[in-house]
């Protein structure tokens, strides 16, 4: 088999004893599992590693691949600059990889390259398979802002490209799991935490590679998952492919899921191809949310649709609108969602229009064409679409960061005639201090400036 297998790894940096100090005792589980993975990959004698990190460039709407010969990194950022490594790239199996991912109507390639070195996400399994005595070259792949659906399908393309130049590859999928499983953690505490680790490592164990990409997208954000991506690609890369798997270690001693699976390859099982049925999945989903559309969320999908498919807002209103439609003005936020991430948001604190439906109209299509972060929504994307509708009711000032509360109230922050806002309940957006730095930066305020704080409540429509 072209594809041997693949490895799951974690990648703290305090796993490496240079960094730790010795703290690296304190996952001690998580050391040896990595130590034992390794040992089996160099028994399977690879030709490349296909490795996926995190913490390569990540772009929404570009899967960016590594370009050039090599690549060189340290640990010099996390105190420990002799743990060096130069990887080799095999050019010609990435090539192909573009080549295939191209042709299978994704975007992917070797562009934008912001920083060539190797990422601690890369560094951290590469250390550990060097002193197993795997030399190899490898491929290194970032990931992207796009679906579960389209990870897999690059990693599918991943081993179409190995097997056509008859490479005996594994992939190594870098990803640490939760970061919200303890208080006392650098990133404090969410019940989804917990909830997401039971069901990844689940996955591990059986693999079962459906529940990485079938995950409820906003348990996934809410519990600050880092390697969901990587893993969706790894199991694309072992599409069709019957797998020994074993997970060798979890632990979350630091508030941080670390976990270690091996996957064997023993065979082939066409019952193995999740692609169709995930897509299946994501069409139940989204027509189930879909049904429950209340009219809010109606008229965003129907404007933002007539605008992207005809070219023209839309030109009246539908006439079974309810009266807090029609009857009333007030600012509206338009927010858009694919595959659990934000695709666009725009929205105004203040009426602009006659009424709240015609303020939705207008903002609806600028979520989808005009905010700056993301390029404008294509007519294929419309139906993989999530809507929310925030109406926002009167904004009034508060004096401390005591009269705030991120899930009861959105913010501003305001200093001069610049404007920060963040909506309330937002998943990711925890404490104050996060909502506050988050809204201020928005507005190109700085810490210093003697900002103003205004609250507001929303309405939410899903």
């Amino acid at each position: 088999m072209p594809m041997l297998g693949a490895i799951l790894t974690p990648h703290p940096p305090v796993l490496l004893s240079e960094v730790g100090r010795g703290k690296e005792l304190e996952i001690d589980a998580t050391g040896r599992a990595m130590r034992a993975a390794a040992e089996e990959v160099a028994r399977w004698e690879p030709d490349v590693l296909i490795v996926s990190s995190p913490h390569t460039i990540l772009y929404g709407d570009y899967f960016h691949i590594s370009p050039g010969s090599s690549g060189v990194g340290s640990m010099a950022a996390f105190g420990a600059p002799k743990v060096r490594i130069e990887a080799q790239y095999d050019a010609q199996l990435r090539d192909e990889i573009v080549r295939r991912a191209q042709t299978a109507g994704l975007e992917a390639g070797t562009l934008g390259e912001r920083d060539p070195q190797l990422d601690h996400g890369v560094l951290i399994p590469l250390s550990f398979l060097r002193r197993a005595g795997v030399v190899c070259p490898i491929v290194r792949m970032g990931l992207s802002g796009f679906s579960a659906l389209a990870h897999y399908r690059l990693g599918r393309c991943v081993a179409e490209a190995v097997g056509a130049l008859g490479r005996r590859a594994v992939f190594v999928a870098s990803g640490d799991l939760s970061h919200k499983l303890r208080p006392d953690g650098p990133y404090g505490f969410a019940p989804e935490g917990p909830v997401f680790e039971k069901a990844v490592t689940e996955a591990m164990a059986s693999g079962d590679f459906l529940q990485f990409l079938t995950m409820d997208p906003s348990l996934c954000e809410r519990a600050a998952e880092c390697g969901l991506r990587s893993f969706q690609m790894m199991a694309g890369a072992l599409d069709g492919l019957t797998v020994a798997a074993r997970l060798l270690s979890h632990e979350g001693p630091f508030g941080v899921g670390y976990a270690v699976a091996l996957f064997r390859v023993t065979g082939r099982n066409e019952a193995r191809c999740f692609a169709e049925a995930c897509e299946q999945a994501q069409r139940a989903r989204l027509k189930e949310r879909r049904d429950r559309e209340d009219a809010w969320v109606r008229l965003a999908r129907l404007s933002l649709e007539t605008y992207v498919r005809t070219g023209q807002q839309l030109g009246s209103l539908p006439d079974d609108l309810p009266e807090e439609l029609t009857g009333q003005a007030a600012g509206a936020f338009v927010s858009l969602h694919t595959g659990g991430r934000l695709r666009g948001c725009i929205g105004t604190t203040v009426p602009t229009a006659e009424n709240v439906a015609w303020e939705i109209v207008q903002n609806a299509v600028s979520a989808g064409t005009r905010d700056p972060r993301f390029p404008a929504v294509r007519a294929g994307e419309l139906g993989e679409l999530e809507y929310s509708v925030d109406v926002l009711g009167r904004a009034e000032p508060v004096d401390s960061p005591d009269q705030l509360d991120p899930k009861r109230y959105g913010v501003i922050v305001g200093y001069g005639n610049r404007r920060g806002l963040l909506l309330p309940d937002l998943d990711g957006v925890d404490t104050v201090e996060q909502q506050i730095d988050i809204a201020r930066k928005k507005g190109g305020i700085r810490e210093t400036d003697p900002y103003t704080l205004q609250r507001f409540k929303v309405v939410r429509h899903l």
